[in-house]
């Protein structure tokens, strides 16, 4: 068995020391000798790495001949849900988990192939590729564990708390308008909810991918808990940064609101809802982040700007 050297980006290093400071350190440190281990344990041939951003991911293939992915997760607990998602999932609209391994973070995946995502393929219709989202949700989503660790949608809205704290209370580089909004609407939307699931909690049009086991399978579920409504919210406003780029944006986003709402048989002041507040909670992830939060805010006042 083997695999090819590991020739990390001074980007990628530091990033990872960035975000998980000596942690992070120790982890790249480890990387050679964990890549060996389970190329031998799991009998897999690895490939160079893919563009990285927070954990290390290449090709590989099995002693049988089959292709995987091997992902050797960072110091990130969404490592941990990601794994127990799939395993849950269970290959239903969505990659398979072949292998884990808890202690080391280290998951052995399904080779979506040929995993052209949604953004790269000959759809260029917006509708098809919309219906291709509501057939993967459909097919993805079940009922929420009665017992779980994974993150909720709630926790993911008191991060817009955190956001003003950090401010001292204010908007900071956002509208305190549209700040403001998207607080009453998580909170509305929260109140209101009428179902738990388990989602994705990051389904934009990149992690779907054309497949050959079935036409499309999603990929990096974050496993999120909480009203359905909320795994729209990333789709409304990708791609990043194709959608601003369309002739009719805002017709395009309306278009959607339509689609979403009758497939999936959502009112369409929730979907739009769930679209703003996310649109919004991006921005805040963004600007905490040090990058550019521009796309999602203008995303966000499109949203803003349409009927229910």
């Amino acid at each position: 068995m083997s695999f090819a050297p590991v020739d990390l980006t001074a980007e990628f290093r530091q990033r990872i020391t960035g975000a998980f400071g000596d942690e992070g350190e120790r982890w790249l440190a480890e990387l050679p000798a964990l890549l060996a281990k389970y190329a031998e344990e799991w009998s897999l041939d690895v490939g160079a790495p893919f563009a990285l951003s927070y954990n290390y991911v290449a090709p590989a293939s099995r002693s049988d001949g089959s292709k995987a992915v091997l992902k050797l997760g960072s110091p990130d607990p969404d490592t941990m849900n990601e794994a127990e998602a799939l395993r849950r999932f269970a290959g239903n609209g969505v990659c398979a988990l072949l292998e884990y391994a808890a202690t080391d973070r280290v998951m052995l995946l399904e080779r979506v192939l040929p995993g052209t995502p949604l953004t790269g393929t000959a759809i260029r219709d917006d509708r098809q590729a919309t219906g291709v989202f509501i057939d993967v949700v459909q097919r993805l989503w079940q009922p929420a564990p009665q017992q779980h660790n994974f993150p909720t949608v709630a926790k993911r809205a008191s991060y817009l708390a955190g956001y003003r704290a950090r401010f001292g209370g204010a908007s900071g580089p956002l509208p305190e308008k549209l700040l403001s909004e998207a607080e009453s609407m998580f909170a509305w939307l929260l109140s209101t909810s009428e179902r738990s699931m388990l989602l994705h909690g990051d389904l934009h049009h990149d992690n779907i991918l054309s497949a050959g086991r079935a036409q499309w399978l999603v990929i990096d579920p974050k496993g999120v808990v909480g009203d359905p409504g909320y795994d729209l919210g990333a789709f409304l406003y990708n791609p990043i940064p194709g959608l601003l780029s369309m002739p009719d944006p805002v017709g395009v986003i309306d278009q959607r609101l339509d689609q979403l709402s009758e497939g999936l048989k959502m009112d369409r002041s929730r979907v739009r809802g769930w679209g703003f507040a996310q649109a919004m909670l991006s921005a805040c992830w963004s600007i905490d982040d040090g990058i550019d939060h521009s796309h999602s805010l203008t995303c966000a006042e499109m949203l803003a700007s349409l009927s229910d």
